[in-house]
Order: C-alpha cells, then sequence, then structure tokens
C-alpha cells in the first residue's frame, strides 16, 4: 500500500501527497476515472489526504459518475488509438452513468462508496437521479448490489430514494428475490449487515470511508473492523454483520429503524414482497437464496421492521403451513424433507412463535412420528428447542415420547440441557 510504501522508503507524506495531486488532477479534468488503475491510484491517494484534498477530489468525481461520460480515445492512456470498428459499441457503452460501469470491481465500489458517504445531500440526490433506469443492472451485479444496499441505508430522503430504486425494483422483484445478488438490497433493507448474507469481504467494503473525512472514533472502528475481518464469522452468531449505524453518511440525520420502515412499508414495497412470496411459496422454500427473503420477511425482519402488517405476514404464514400440509408425493419433494426448506423452517420455528403455532396445527400436529427421521426430524424437534414455552407445550406431549422412546434425536447440546 501506499502508506507501508512512505514508510519503507522513509519518504515525507506531504511531499507525496503533493506529488500525487499533480498526477490525479489532470485524470479528473479530463475525466479520464473510467479504468480500474485509477481507481486504485485514487483511493490510495484517499489513504493519505487530508480533509480539504480527499473532499475535493470527490466533489471532482460526483459530475463524472452521475452523467454519461464521451468517448475517451485509448491512446490518452496507452497511446493506441481507438479502432474505428468499435466506436458504435463505445457509444452506446457511454450512455449509461459512468458510476453504473464502474460497478465492476471492489475499487470502482469503493469510489462510488467514497462519493456516497462524504459527499452533500445534493450530491447524494444527483447519485441517485442518475440512477434511473440502472437499478436492476446495479442489483443483480456482484458489487452492485452493495453500491444499492448502502445507499438504501444511508441516504435520509426516503421519497426520492423511493421514487427512483424502490418503484424500479419493485416492479422486477421475483427476479430479485430467486438471485443471489438481487436479494441483498432487499436484504439488507430487512436485517441490515447481515454476516448470513454479506461475506466477510462485503461487509467490509460497505463499511468502507475516506479516513480523514471520518471523526476519530469513527476511523478507529472502521481500523479495527478491517484488522478483525477473518474473525467476523465468530462475531456473526452473537451479533450478526454490526449495526445499520455503523453504515453512515457525513450528514446524515435520519434514524436507520425509521428509515427502513419508510423504504419498507411506507413505500409499499411490503405488499408486492409478501404477495410475491406467496404466490412462489414453494420454490422459495426449496431455493438455496430464495429462502433467504421469504425467511426474513416471515419472520418480520430484524427488530421487527415490518411491525403493523402483521395481518398480511400471517397469510403468508399459512401459505407455508399450507405448502408443508401436503401429503408426500413422488412429484414435489416435501417440504420438511427438502434440505434448504427444512432448514429455514425449523429456523423459523425458533424464531417466530406464531409461525410455529401455524405450521403445527396446519401440518405436524398428529403426524409428527412419520417425520422423525431424515432432514424432516429437525423440524419436529425445533419445538422442544424452541426457548418459547408455548411452543415447547404445543408439541411436547406428541414429541417426548418419541425421543424417549429413540425414534427422534434431537441435538446433544439440547438434550444435555434436559438432563
Amino acid at each position: 500500500s501506499l502508506l507501508e510504501t512512505i514508510s519503507k522508503l522513509g519518504l515525507q507524506k506531504s511531499s507525496v501527497l503533493q506529488y500525487m495531486t499533480t498526477v490525479i488532477q489532470p485524470l479528473l479534468e479530463k475525466g479520464i476515472v473510467e479504468y480500474s488503475i485509477v481507481h486504485t491510484v485514487i483511493l490510495e491517494y484517499l489513504t493519505i489526504a487530508d480533509k480539504t484534498s480527499a473532499s475535493d477530489v470527490i466533489r471532482q468525481l460526483i459530475p463524472h459518475l452521475t452523467q454519461g461520460s464521451s468517448v475517451v480515445d485509448g491512446d490518452e492512456l496507452s497511446g493506441v488509438a481507438e479502432v474505428p470498428t468499435k466506436s458504435k459499441a463505445k457509444k452506446k457503452r457511454s450512455s449509461e452513468p459512468l458510476l453504473i460501469r464502474i460497478m465492476q470491481t471492489r475499487e470502482g465500489l469503493k469510489i462510488g462508496l467514497a462519493c456516497l458517504k462524504h459527499g452533500s445531500a445534493k450530491d447524494r440526490k444527483k447519485i441517485i437521479k442518475s440512477l434511473k433506469g440502472q437499478n436492476m443492472k446495479l442489483a443483480l451485479g456482484d458489487y452492485g448490489c452493495l453500491f444499492l444496499a448502502c445507499l438504501l441505508s444511508i441516504v435520509d430522503d426516503t421519497k426520492l430514494v423511493t421514487k427512483v430504486v424502490i418503484d424500479e425494483l419493485t416492479k422486477q422483484l421475483k427476479e430479485l428475490i430467486f438471485d443471489k445478488n438481487g436479494r441483498r438490497p432487499l436484504l439488507q433493507l430487512l436485517h441490515p449487515l447481515c454476516s448470513r448474507y454479506l461475506t466477510p469481504t462485503d461487509l467490509i467494503c460497505l463499511k468502507y470511508s475516506v479516513p480523514s473525512l471520518v471523526s476519530k472514533d469513527e476511523a478507529s472502528e472502521s481500523a479495527t473492523k478491517v484488522n478483525l475481518d477473518s474473525k467476523l464469522d465468530d462475531v456473526a452468531d452473537k451479533e450478526p454483520g454490526g449495526s445499520e449505524d455503523t453504515l453512515v453518511a457525513s450528514d446524515s440525520k435520519k434514524d436507520p429503524f425509521k428509515r427502513r420502515q419508510e423504504l419498507l412499508v411506507k413505500s409499499e414495497l411490503f405488499e408486492v414482497l409478501i404477495e410475491t412470496c406467496i404466490e412462489n411459496v414453494g420454490e422459495l422454500l426449496r431455493t438455496n437464496f430464495g429462502k433467504d427473503v421469504l425467511y426474513e420477511v416471515a419472520v418480520g425482519g430484524k427488530n421487527n421492521v415490518l411491525e403493523g402488517v402483521t395481518d398480511r405476514i400471517h397469510v403468508l404464514h399459512n401459505a407455508i403451513a399450507s405448502d408443508a400440509e401436503r401429503p408426500r408425493t413422488e412429484d414435489v419433494e416435501h417440504a420438511f424433507d427438502n434440505y434448504h426448506s427444512s432448514r429455514v423452517i425449523r429456523k423459523m420455528i425458533l424464531d417466530c412463535p406464531a409461525f410455529a403455532a401455524t405450521l403445527w396445527k396446519k401440518a405436524l400436529k398428529g403426524k409428527c412420528k412419520s417425520f422423525a427421521d431424515g432432514f424432516s426430524s429437525k423440524v419436529v424437534a425445533a419445538y422442544l428447542e424452541s426457548s418459547d414455552s408455548k411452543v415447547k407445550d404445543l408439541a411436547k406431549s406428541e414429541v417426548q415420547p418419541l425421543i424417549d422412546g429413540g425414534i427422534l434425536k434431537i441435538p446433544d447440546h439440547k438434550a444435555a440441557e434436559k438432563k
């Protein structure tokens, strides 16, 4: 890194900063900011830049990122003239905002996040407006989905975000829910910074900020998170991924929980989300990525963010229970026997007593013995593993004899607790 090089060679940081400014400034003035190598240089520059220098770079970057740039001849960087036959492709590609095009690399993502977090409210408004018609492309990309997740977490103007981003995503919600990347902006609203859905590297990228543009306390916390990235999975069991409060813009004032409610409930996104889950419940249960959104909606999201729409959530509970109520057939694998659905249903039982009660009455009562082995046994055993006494009481008279008779096994640590 640049800081390591400065230390190793005994250079003066102020001299390096001054020299790099003379290198970067012409690139910014000409708008040559599409290339990954330029992103890397700018990011290294920002690690040593003072507050004024860093703010100036971000101020100059934002206009370039939010509009389609003119076609840049290859000889400006490499000395090789543009090939005439490729001109049409280049012109077509340049019609979309540069911000969309740089979301192909982690460095491009960090440049975008720096502008989003450290730009002014007016800058963020400009960034959001530039995304019109481009949100699905962002959402389905490896890095674009993280940019959208951050945007949904820090922008206070939820009316603008709803109009430009949420309304566009809502129209293609089914595709998003089933897609590995597309579901992440939705999951960020339902359960922010959860390490079940984001890798340690993703979490570190989302928390990226420019050192000189954050307070000392925030910078110290950020550095600690980076140094401890290898331990994020261990921390996840206690507090998955951290709080959404750790994703902040320089001048954000809105409570993060209120922001999530406005984007989910006030925007009416939740209506389409729940309806999509109900209509596709069988497929969502049985797919690796789809089950995650289904679970978060069914339990009401983190901190019960969907509070107030519980009637619709109960309809979803009934839809899941109705799928599980169906008899075993050769045509479709039963919900309790499928690898993915058995695990997500077990987790719902443990985390949502209302769902556990609905499932018991509709699909399990009087049938536990037939589901006492294989993946389905985990579903049955979950009732006695639950921390909710009412859920335990529902099933105890039927499930406990199966355990005592050796027909049903529960995890060792639970068995030890019962002894």
